[in-house]
């Protein structure tokens, strides 16, 4: 394993930059997620996601409320992007992710917000749905490189992302963090309006996997490197957990580090769908475990 964060090869060997010009070009003719707007975001139009050229953030800060792992003893450093490529109706972070609010940022500025976070003494950068400003990211990190940041980048995603945009990450993302949430696309359009959601997350984790491996994570317990996969348990099994976590096991690797999330609570407007207007049971989330463990999924949060 490397002992430094994948992107400072491809920084040294100066082919960042060429990743960073071919994500650019993906601003040109939107088609930074399946969605594929193609509209034009460096001349200020505005697609599904409603982000345009600027990037926007809500917050940064060391966030102790993820995974052990990622958390350590000094936080997970996360930014947390504005607005959202997928339309979840049932979003706890609404605020954000469709209404928008927070505030737009350099890329300068950027870069200095991830060298700040590394001397707060955080483990790693973790990207809160970074989807729609990757080109934008990733030309922050040389600046962020030239500040002294080293440490791993976490991309944590709604797994509805373009197989293109995630293979130029190849190398410069340390640690995939996708929440896959359907297995059934009716449902992944009725509550999050993303069509054919679950045919283009299983083919982006196998990338993802391909990429970094199972989540590798060092003496002191702090990750380093790998894919760590998020599923959050609906009502009623709307997500159809079963077939999700199926895939992980058969496609992926058994391996693999798996968190079930119990969170779901009817936000934003979910109140609209009275299948979903209610918090999980307990039989629910423990049926899901039963599952995972069923299928030999025994590294779990």
């Amino acid at each position: 394993m490397l002992n430094y964060p994948s992107y400072m090869e491809l920084y040294r060997s100066g082919e960042l930059q060429g990743r960073i010009e071919s994500l650019m070009e993906l601003l040109r003719d939107c088609k930074l997620c399946p969605r594929e707007c193609k509209i034009d975001r460096t001349g200020g139009e505005k697609g599904v996601c409603r982000s345009g050229m600027d990037l926007e953030i809500s917050s940064a800060f060391p966030h102790f409320g993820e995974e052990p792992p990622l958390v350590g003893w000094g936080g997970s450093g996360t930014i947390f992007l504005t607005h959202c490529n997928l339309r979840c109706i049932f979003c706890q972070n609404f605020e954000i992710s469709h209404l928008g609010e927070g505030q737009s940022v350099t890329v300068e500025a950027f870069a200095q917000l991830m060298v700040k976070l590394q001397t707060m003494g955080c483990h790693n950068i973790n990207f809160v749905t970074p989807t729609h400003y990757a080109p934008q990211i990733v030309s922050a990190l040389p600046l962020a490189i030239e500040g002294g940041l080293q440490l791993p980048i976490v991309w944590n995603c709604g797994g509805y992302e373009s197989i293109e945009v995630i293979r130029l990450l190849d190398g410069i993302v340390d640690i995939y963090m996708p929440d896959i949430k359907y297995s059934d696309d009716k449902h992944a359009e009725k509550y999050s309006k993303a069509p054919g959601y679950f045919a283009v997350a299983k083919e982006v984790l196998k990338e993802m996997h391909r990429q970094v491996g199972d989540l590798v994570i060092d003496d002191r317990g702090i990750a380093k490197r790998g894919l760590l996969i998020r599923h959050l348990v609906m009502p009623g099994g709307v997500a159809g957990s079963g077939e999700v976590l199926s895939f992980i096991a058969d496609e992926i690797s058994k391996n693999s580090y798996v968190n079930i999330m119990d969170q779901y609570r009817p936000c934003y407007r979910a109140d609209k769908f009275p299948e979903i207007n209610r918090a999980i049971s307990a039989s629910e989330y423990d049926d899901v475990l039963n599952i995972l463990g069923e299928l030999g999924l025994d590294r779990k949060v």
